[in-house]
């Protein structure tokens, strides 16, 4: 039988890393199948995944350095990006010396360092506590604004999609497919902060809320049935 995916025409959207996967599933990014790493798209994880043997400066640098930017012109561009996200005058602690929320700015302005065109980011604030969460989300927005690059972000936090998105992709139950896309009714710039003074927020966090419950409903209904089977 074919897997949910299959006939699926994805090249819609430019969200790609790799190309066949072992489902036999054909991954596009603008319209091309994507065969190995595709560089155009940068990928941040739950963990900063930061070099433990360079500094926060190298590790921001480390993207450049890889691409050949010559070393005068990736290290005024490092310096650029650590001010912004306020980790001045810790250029050269390393990743042991830095809180979660000083490697989770540096993992980001990593990425954000080398302009890819699309970015995945796979629940990158989820380990971290719920003041920092906010304050990171904010200095993504400022960040992200003005650069016309895509970010597609995954989280389970509703709060989370909606501060953050213009477009919201609720996913089903297993296999996971597509359920609703949701325009996000909020308008921009956003204040992350307070976000739950918007007077849109209650109705959509509400219709979202009752469109995800019924996902977690089928589950509990088939895991209960599954046990006394």
């Amino acid at each position: 039988a074919p897997h949910p995916f299959q006939d699926q025409e994805l090249e819609e959207r430019p969200v790609v890393v790799a190309g066949h996967t072992p489902l036999g599933i054909v991954v596009r990014y603008k319209g091309r199948a994507v065969d190995g790493v595709n560089t155009d798209v940068g990928y941040i994880t739950q963990d900063d995944n930061l070099l433990p043997w360079r500094s926060l400066l190298e590790n921001v640098e480390a993207a450049l350095e890889f691409r050949g930017v010559a070393a005068e012109e990736r290290r005024a561009r490092a310096h650029r990006y650590i001010e912004r996200v306020g980790l001045r005058g810790f250029e050269h602690h390393y990743p042991h010396e830095l809180s979660g929320g000083m490697r989770k700015r540096t993992a980001l302005i990593r990425t954000l360092i080398y302009e890819p065109d699309v970015i995945l980011m796979d629940e990158p604030f989820g380990p971290l506590d719920a003041q920092t969460r906010v304050i990171l989300q904010d200095e993504l927005l400022r960040l992200w604004e003005g650069t016309g690059k895509t970010i597609v972000f995954v989280t389970h936090d509703l709060v989370e999609a909606i501060a953050l998105s213009d477009e919201i992709v609720l996913f089903s139950r297993a296999p996971g497919t597509i359920k609703q896309v949701y325009p996000v009714p909020l308008s921009r710039p956003r204040d992350v902060f307070r976000i739950h003074a918007d007077p849109r927020f209650p109705a959509f966090y509400d219709q979202l809320w009752r469109d995800l419950k019924e996902e977690i409903t089928m589950v509990e209904q088939e895991a209960a049935a599954d046990g006394h089977a």
